[in-house]
């Protein structure tokens, strides 16, 4: 399965955006309620789904089942300006009961069709990371973008995990900056 540089980047953005939910300052497992918390703030949440999907995304965290992945492997090789909206993923991907009162709530937002297309890609490629690897040198530029291949070689994200090697040079907080100063806040020094 090729990811498109779009997906590659978000996937990392997503991924630590559950990785920041998970635990709490004292190391307990509070990922359920910060998650209902989450989806208690969808309303408010939707204004953010084009400047960070990821942080609107987590609230459908296990609130997709996927029927066929092949489709979902299909979308995840396009950019953002070429997926669908919600309606075409009819068969192919459901809604948990729970999550279905939240799309709805996203749906009624311009834009919110193709956001939940997002969701689902994020959710799948969370689900089965282990199908979805760097692209190859080259490939994250397969549309011209060079900068995004230059990008994902120099910096991929840092997994919670990474972080907890010591053997890693980078820390969370180099990655979490980097992030940030992607998302276009100012580098802390």
């Amino acid at each position: 399965m090729k990811l498109s540089p779009y997906f590659y980047d978000l996937r990392s953005a997503y991924q630590a955006e559950l990785d920041d939910l998970v635990s709490d300052s004292e190391g307990k497992d509070v990922l359920r309620k910060r998650l209902a918390e989450k989806r208690s703030e969808i309303g408010f949440l939707v204004k953010m789904m084009e400047l960070a999907p990821e942080m609107v995304a987590v609230a459908f965290h296990q609130g997709f089942r996927f029927a066929k992945p092949a489709v979902m492997e299909h979308w995840l090789g396009q950019g953002a300006d070429k997926l669908p909206e919600w309606g075409a993923l009819t068969g192919a991907v459901a809604l948990e009961p729970w999550a279905a009162s939240l799309a709805q709530t996203v749906l009624r937002e311009p834009g919110g069709p193709v956001f939940m297309v997002v969701a689902a890609a994020l959710e799948y490629l969370h689900q089965h990371a282990r199908l979805a690897p760097a692209p190859a040198q080259g490939e994250a530029g397969h549309d011209g973008d060079e900068e995004a291949a230059e990008h994902d070689d120099d910096y991929n994200a840092l997994s919670a995990d990474d972080a907890a090697d010591p053997h890693n040079s980078r820390t969370r907080e180099e990655a979490s900056a980097h992030w940030l100063a992607e998302a276009g806040f100012d580098r802390k020094d």
